[in-house]
C-alpha cells in the first residue's frame, strides 16, 4: 500500500449521501454502495459513515462510539465514564473479518445519560457537558478515542477503502433516514482509524472533500474556546466550528455556512438589501478566524437533516440529485445513479451556497 507523500491526487477524496425527508429508513447497504463507483477516489488509508436514527430504542441516550488500543486502557475509560454518566448499555460494536481491513483495535459503544448530580455540580447544560468529556477522553486518555458522540446516530470508521469499511461494520444490518460516507485520499496528513471522516461532535458530523490552507488559524481560533484539534487531519476543525457557531453561538446552519464560505467583500459591497449586507460584514468581521480558505466541499450532517456546501470558488465537485422524498448528495453522478438509477433534476450547487435539506416536521422527532 503507498503511504502519505508516494501519492498525490489533488481532487481525490469521496464524498456521498442521501437523507429521507419523510424520515423513512434507508439502509445502510444503499450508502455503501454509493462508494463503490468513486473507488478511485480513495486509496484505502481511511473510509467511513453516520447514520442518524439508527438507534431509535436508545434514541434518549448518547451513543459513545470508542476505538481502544487494549483491554485495560477501555477497563480505565469505563471506570470515568461510570463517574459522570449512567451506562445504560455497554457492547462491543459488531464487526466481520474481511481481509482488506486489518490492524483493528478494540471497538466499543456505551449507551449514555449523565447523571444528574454531576450536571448539576458541573453548572453546564447537557450538550456542553458531554462534548467536554469527550474532549477530555481524546486528549488526556492514551488509547482512548472517541469518534461519535451524538442521539440516535452512530459513525462507523476504519482505515481501508469505504466499501470494504461498510462491509467490515456491517452496515447493511442498520437503518436510518440520513446516511453520509467518505472515501479518505490523504494528502497531508497520515491514514489512522481516528483520523478517517466522517468527524463528529455530539450529533455534528463532517465528511471533506478538500485542503483546508487556513487550517492554522482556524485552530488557533477554535481552541480558544475549549476545543482541541488532536486527530492529525485538517477536517477535524471544520466540525469544531460548525458546533461553535450553532450550538454555542447561536447561529442558523445557513449563517454559518456564510461564516465559513464567506461572500467576497467585493460581493458585499454589492448587495443591495442593507439588512443582508450588514449581516454579511458584521458575520464575516467577527468571525474572520473561522473564513475556511482553500479547496472544499462538505457534507455536514445534524439531527434531523443534512447541508451541503462548496468552497466560494467551486474548486471540489460535488452533485445533488433528488427521487421522490429523498436528496442524494455526492462527488458524482454516477455514485448518485447507484444510490437512485432513477434520479431527476441532477445539479451542481453553486459556490458557497448551501444546500440544506431536513426531514419534514413530525416525520421524525429531531433532538
Amino acid at each position: 500500500m503507498k503511504m502519505e507523500g508516494q501519492v498525490r491526487i489533488p481532487s481525490g477524496c469521496a464524498i456521498a449521501a442521501v437523507i429521507s425527508r419523510k424520515g423513512r429508513n434507508i439502509s445502510g447497504e444503499v450508502i455503501t454502495g454509493a462508494m463503490r463507483p468513486m473507488h478511485d477516489r480513495s486509496n484505502g488509508l481511511g473510509g467511513g459513515f453516520a447514520g442518524y436514527g439508527i438507534y431509535p430504542a436508545y434514541k434518549d441516550f448518547y451513543a459513545l462510539h470508542m476505538f481502544f488500543d487494549e483491554r485495560a486502557t477501555r477497563k480505565n475509560c469505563e471506570t470515568f465514564l461510570k463517574e459522570r454518566f449512567e451506562i445504560v448499555k455497554s457492547e462491543i460494536i459488531p464487526t466481520r473479518k474481511i481481509p482488506e481491513i486489518t490492524d483493528e483495535p478494540i471497538i466499543w459503544r456505551y449507551f449514555v445519560a449523565p447523571l444528574q448530580s454531576v450536571l448539576a455540580a458541573a453548572q453546564l447544560d447537557e450538550k456542553e457537558f458531554v462534548a467536554r468529556t469527550v474532549m477530555r477522553i481524546n486528549t488526556e486518555m492514551p488509547g482512548a478515542y472517541v469518534f461519535s458522540s451524538g442521539k440516535n446516530m452512530g459513525t462507523f470508521k476504519a482505515v481501508g477503502f469505504p466499501e470494504d469499511v461498510g462491509a467490515f461494520y456491517r452496515l447493511e444490518e442498520y437503518e436510518g433516514y440520513s446516511w453520509t460516507g467518505h472515501g479518505r485520499y490523504p494528502t497531508n496528513t497520515p491514514g489512522w482509524w481516528g483520523g478517517a471522516h466522517p468527524f463528529t461532535l455530539l450529533d455534528f458530523s463532517i465528511v471533506h472533500n478538500g485542503e483546508i490552507s487556513s487550517y492554522d488559524a482556524n485552530r488557533r481560533f477554535i481552541e480558544m474556546f475549549g476545543y482541541r484539534c488532536t486527530l492529525q487531519t485538517d477536517t477535524e476543525v471544520i466540525t469544531y466550528i460548525m458546533d461553535y457557531l450553532i450550538r454555542v453561538q447561536g447561529l442558523t446552519r445557513r449563517e454559518a455556512a456564510s461564516v465559513i464560505a464567506a461572500p467576497f467583500w467585493s460581493t458585499i459591497e454589492r448587495e443591495t438589501d442593507p439588512e443582508k449586507r450588514q449581516k454579511y460584514m458584521y458575520l464575516r468581521t467577527l468571525f474572520s478566524g473561522l473564513l475556511i480558505t482553500g479547496p472544499f466541499s462538505i457534507v455536514f450532517g445534524f439531527s434531523g437533516g443534512l447541508m451541503a456546501l462548496n468552497d466560494r470558488l467551486k474548486l471540489r465537485s460535488m452533485v445533488v440529485g433528488e427521487k421522490d422524498d429523498k436528496v442524494y448528495i455526492s462527488s458524482e453522478e454516477a455514485a448518485i445513479r447507484a444510490m437512485e438509477p432513477q434520479a431527476e433534476n441532477i445539479w451542481a450547487p453553486a459556490g458557497g451556497e448551501p444546500v440544506i435539506v431536513q426531514v419534514e416536521e413530525g416525520a421524525y422527532e429531531c433532538l
